[in-house]
């Protein structure tokens, strides 16, 4: 899967990942390879776990936003 995390001023991450999970607005869920096509508003504050092609887990911190999913790309964008 192919992972992308935006803010209005820079480009977070961007690369392959094994799993991905986000604060969703109504709770956190989990993305993995093959997910439903999926659009969902972030919480205010939250984290995002992200285990990447090397097996290497990073967090990202967020602060609102939406993650779409579609075709295994999935795209966060979050205003931190």
């Amino acid at each position: 899967m192919q992972l992308e995390i935006l803010t209005p001023d820079r480009k977070i991450f961007s690369g392959e990942v094994i799993s991905v999970k986000v604060p969703g607005a109504k709770g956190q869920f989990e993305i993995l390879k093959n997910h439903a096509p999926i659009i969902s508003a972030l919480e205010p504050k939250g984290q995002v776990r992200v285990i990447t092609a090397a097996n290497k887990t990073e967090y990202f911190e967020t602060k609102g936003g939406v993650v779409e999913v579609l075709k295994d790309q999935i795209i966060i964008l979050t205003e931190a």
